[in-house]
């Protein structure tokens, strides 16, 4: 073979090649053109964090079931770890009916005050992003993760009336809640067009939504129903089960990093800070806890000590998504001291009977960690937050006491008007003797220990 034979032949294999590379190189610009329109930008690594997320939220209330179940006597502990499963149902059923509308629909009205009806039933919510709330995740899943925290707030508020309310009173003041006090103020923080995100309002992931509003609602609730009968009675009070406690505590947490980094709603570098803020403020504040009350009490308590770490976690959820790691220890170290001394005051120096402490752990860790935001937030951490005080500017502290006023206003009102009702046309309290038998062989038929010999 000639030179001239071996050039042409170099050639065509040459040109050959190129073809084959320029066709492959259009075949994956086509095949990814195809999935770009098909996924609308959704991102694999986003919605697998949010999925885990989701997941992880779920996991906390039948947490919480395990907290509250091992602080009541061994008489009610199946009714409260049972009602935490009912809300799950319920809300879920609510949720996909009504309440993901209610929150995040379009605004009714242009008021900023809840979502229409254009999303009952999920209509339109499917699979495509929705770019208003997240443009790198289905709808759909955006639609779930925030349905957990739809179940779990009510769910706090049960610890204050435990031991005393029917179960179809319970049932109807889960729902009715959720519909009109729960959705108008997840509406107003995080729909689009909410009168507080307007006003520059921060709560990454649930400071006002979940902990206030659960918070205010207890002691509401608390207010109410008024005490258990045996309060005071030289019955024993005492916590049939504190390892039940502690193990709940510890599934909280583990599900809080769901619950703060998940709000970040991507696989992301603002996600590994909320994670990172949100462990951080539970050590701090079970630290100080701890402290506090070795000074006050002699012992440490283990039932405290686990108790002020769900503190520090409710503290820094507000914040999680706006602060440093400093900043997060200040704020679990701060809501340690004052949430038990807000607890050792409602015990000691008030009459309210919130049988599990809602008010003082949620209500006021909740409160504390969105007035805290205030202080503490800078757009260096997140350029979609704001700066707060410490960063130079006092503009956000003041949205942020507004919406701490508002939301302790509606949470406590919209509590008090829907027990009254259902106490007019159902009643809230079993009988006496009902309780004095307690709720778990009342309403349930059933005895957590049956052949145990322990005090109830």
């Amino acid at each position: 073979m000639n030179i001239y034979s071996k050039t042409l032949e170099k050639t065509s294999t040459t040109k050959r090649g190129t073809r084959q590379l320029t066709g492959g190189i259009t075949l994956l610009m086509l095949l990814a053109g195809t999935a770009s329109a098909e996924t609308n930008t959704i991102s694999g690594s986003d919605t697998t964090w949010v999925l885990v997320s989701a997941a992880l939220v779920l996991l906390m209330t039948p947490a919480l079931g395990f907290f509250y179940g091992g602080m009541v006597r061994r008489k009610n502990v199946i009714a409260i770890i049972t009602q935490c499963f009912i809300i799950i149902a319920l809300i879920s059923l609510q949720w996909a009916f009504i309440g993901f509308t209610l929150s995040f629909g379009p605004d009714a009205g242009h008021l900023g005050l809840i979502g229409g009806l254009d999303w009952s039933g999920l209509k339109n919510v499917g699979l495509a992003p929705n770019p208003d709330y997240s443009s790198t995740i289905p709808f759909l899943l955006f639609m779930i993760f925030q349905a957990m925290f739809a179940i779990i707030t009510p769910a706090l508020i049960i610890g204050s009336f435990a031991d005393r309310m029917k179960l179809p009173s319970f049932m109807a003041f889960i729902l009715a809640w959720a519909t009109f006090v729960y959705a108008p103020i997840a509406h107003w923080m995080w729909g689009t067009g909410g009168w507080l995100k307007n006003l520059g309002a921060l709560d990454f992931a649930g400071g006002t939504v979940v902990h206030m509003s659960a918070g205010i609602s207890a002691l509401a609730a608390a207010l109410i129903i008024g005490k258990r009968s045996e309060l005071n009675s030289g019955t024993d009070m005492r916590p049939h089960d504190i390892t039940m406690v502690i193990l709940g505590a510890g599934l909280l947490w583990f599900g809080w990093f769901g619950f703060n980094a998940g709000s970040a709603l991507g696989a992301n570098g603002l996600a590994v800070q909320a994670f990172v803020v949100t462990n951080m403020a539970g050590a701090a504040a079970t630290v100080s806890w701890m402290a506090v009350s070795w000074l006050h009490n002699k012992k440490p308590s283990s039932m405290g000590i686990v108790t002020g770490a769900v503190c520090g976690l409710a503290a820094v959820t507000p914040a999680s998504g706006y602060i440093s790691v400093m900043a997060s220890i200040a704020i679990g170290a701060i809501a340690g001291v004052v949430c038990y001394l807000a607890v050792v005051i409602m015990k000691t120096w008030t009459r309210i009977d919130d049988a599990l402490d809602v008010f003082a752990c949620h209500g006021i860790g909740g409160t504390l960690g969105v007035l805290l935001t205030g202080v503490f937030a800078q757009k260096l951490i997140n350029p979609a937050g704001a700066d707060g005080l410490l960063a130079g500017s006092a503009s956000l502290m003041t949205s942020q006491l507004i919406a701490v006023l508002a939301v302790i206003a509606y949470s406590f009102i919209g509590t008090v008007v829907i027990l009254k009702l259902i106490d007019v046309f159902m009643g809230l309290r079993v009988r006496k003797e009902e309780e004095v038998i307690g709720l778990d062989l009342v309403q349930y038929g059933e005895e957590a220990y049956p052949d145990m010999e322990i005090p109830s």
